[in-house]
């Protein structure tokens, strides 16, 4: 079945859409869960139960498998209430007949559900005689999850290792998959072979004879290349891809995968070009896996969806995404932190993003991860990790330790933005004896990390008004570049406005094209790369720069030609390339004195 609407709430940070299914599922629109933090979710199920007046008994962490139970028990609650709410609004009382107005009224013009509402309700709103046409009719949206792979901490009892299958991403994958939801998996941050293997455990995953697919597999990339590699993996194991959500190396909100130079446009037209090929390379791997699993063979190749995501901002560039690369559905992710019917965002939070300009909203080094990440200036989290800094205390107390998984000083691995790892770390940098400017250098790098993972999960407490006793009160926020340019609170209805063309949420008239804004980005991104090399650079750090460099000019001119008609990109555009070229110069200087 088509999708009801054409754009989809990507997940945003740990917290952010964390109960987005609940608030909009119900209206036809897809959003994501994010399955890292399973205390904030416990925290939150015990507030809906007693919201609801459900019976709640706490999954303490005392309880064998706890974490996977927390994360069952959440969805399971989550799908309940959604689908209550759902099925309230098509039984259709004088009650819900706003929401029912409110369901249509979101929705794109060009939407068949909407004009049969719209033809069925012109003269009179008779609740009995759309009933039925109600129960046949309306969809609710999907409560998709997100498991960042790499996010797999080992786990210990007593100092004793557990098994692999108790590590966090293949707990959080397990509670996913006891789970009563039937959705999509979206896998990001790249592969793991042994957590892709463990799925192979879990029967939703595999499709029945129509093509069925319980639970489906969603991989979040960057590029064709990773796409196919990740695709053919899964298909060894009987496992099928059923959607690709392609999204912008550095136009983005949260961590950042920068691409070796190759723009959204160009990946894009590849995606379009190559999908029957991506789709039938697949397959053909996929069918003999099945049959050696004895699993069920579907009658017919199994269909992927193609989505994309990353810097979006205008109905014309939504459309554009739409029906220029065909792709089933465009993400927004940003601008919906204002929108608190979709989002949970803390009232300080959301009064920042609204003020927040392009100098506010920047690529930062603060994710323990080692990634890229977006981050915006004077947000709490930094604020407080500024003030141990000041005390001679950097690092955090790391109270829920995620992403403990540097095992530098401690096998069972430590945070890089924890208080143990950052001591330890200066400790050892002291006995290296380095020159000073290179020790303030390295010192700084050290102390740069931010407790992202607890960070942003607070704001989601701090909205409803829970305890953070453990977690402190401060706030890390990951909005994309996009935000600037958004900034005032919203409601659904504007959102969804603004989506569909309807009207201008956007005051502003200087906001760049999505693709200039993300070259400008890589600009500034490979400026930043060449300033790093010097007389050392290896064979293959230059070799990276030239290609870096040269998929860049391979972009612009596929903008060239996409855009020959359009002045106002070309205008952008042409001032980018003359930055590539400056860039270029400083880059061949560098070349030749490493040839001297």
């Amino acid at each position: 079945m088509a999708n009801t609407h054409s754009f989809h709430i990507p997940v945003m940070g740990i917290g952010f859409t964390i109960d987005s299914p609940l608030k909009v599922s119900y209206l036809g629109i897809d959003s994501v869960i994010s399955l890292v933090d399973d205390i904030l979710l416990e925290k939150l199920r015990k507030m809906y139960c007693e919201i609801s007046n459900l019976p709640y008994a706490e999954i303490t962490d005392k309880t064998k498998d706890f974490r996977a139970l927390r994360i069952t028990s959440y969805l399971n609650l989550i799908q309940n209430l959604a689908e209550e709410k759902f099925q309230a609004l098509k039984v259709a009382t004088q009650e819900s007949s706003s929401e029912i107005k409110k369901y249509f009224s979101i929705l794109p013009d060009t939407s068949y559900l909407k004009k049969e509402f719209n033809k069925r309700t012109k003269n009179n709103f008779n609740l009995e005689e759309i009933k039925n046409w109600l129960k046949e009719n309306l969809t609710m949206g999907s409560i998709d999850v997100n498991i960042m792979t790499k996010v797999d901490k080992d786990n210990y009892i007593k100092n004793k290792q557990l098994p692999t299958e108790y590590n966090d991403a293949h707990a959080a994958l397990r509670g996913y998959a006891n789970s009563n939801v039937n959705s999509s998996l979206i896998l990001s941050a790249g592969m793991n072979p042994k957590l892709y293997s463990y799925i192979e455990q879990f029967d939703d995953f595999f499709p029945d004879k129509n093509g069925n697919i319980k639970k489906k597999i969603v991989l979040k990339v960057s590029d064709y290349r990773s796409a196919l590699i990740q695709g053919k993996f899964l298909a060894k194991k009987g496992l099928w891809v059923s959607e690709y959500r392609i999204e912008s190396g550095l136009n983005c909100g949260g961590h950042a995968f920068a691409t070796d130079g190759y723009l959204m446009g160009p990946i894009l037209e590849q995606f379009k070009n190559e999908k029957d090929a991506l789709s039938e390379n697949i397959y053909a791997i996929l069918i003999p896996a099945l049959e050696r699993k004895n699993k069920t063979i579907p009658q017919n190749i199994l269909p992927i969806k193609l989505t994309a995501q990353g810097g979006v901002g205008t109905a014309e560039e939504h459309n554009f995404i739409l029906n220029h690369y065909q792709v089933d559905s465009v993400g927004w992710g940003s601008p919906f932190l204002l929108v608190p019917e979709a989002t949970t965002v803390d009232k300080a939070t959301v009064d920042k993003l609204t003020t927040a300009k392009e100098n506010d909203l920047y690529l930062s080094n603060i994710s323990p991860l080692g990634i890229p990440f977006h981050s915006l200036k004077g947000n709490t989290k930094d604020v407080e990790k500024a003030t141990n800094i000041r005390k001679g205390r950097p690092g955090s107390s790391c109270p829920k330790k995620f992403v403990s998984l540097n095992k530098d000083f401690k096998e069972s691995g430590l945070c890089t933005a924890s208080r143990q790892y950052q001591y330890l770390k200066i400790k050892a940098l002291e006995k290296e004896g380095v020159p000073k400017e290179a020790y303030e250098k390295q010192y700084a790098k050290i102390i740069e990390k931010s407790c992202t993972c607890v960070g942003l999960g607070t704001s989601a407490l701090l909205a409803y008004g829970l305890s953070t006793k453990t977690e402190g009160d401060g706030v890390s926020i990951c909005p994309g570049p996009n935000m600037a340019y958004f900034s005032k609170i919203m409601n659904l209805n504007e959102i969804t406005d603004h989506i569909y063309g309807r009207k201008n949420v956007i005051s502003r008239k200087d906001r760049p094209h999505m693709f200039i804004k993300e070259l400008g980005i890589y600009l500034t991104y490979f400026k930043e790369k060449i300033n790093e090399t010097n007389t050392l650079s290896t064979p293959k750090q230059i070799k990276y720069l030239i290609t870096f460099r040269n998929n860049l000019l391979d972009g612009i001119n596929y903008y060239k030609s996409l855009f020959s008609e359009d002045f106002n990109f070309l205008k952008g555009l042409t001032k980018q390339e003359a930055k590539l070229n400056e860039l270029s110069i400083i880059l061949d200087g560098h070349l030749k004195q490493e040839c001297l």
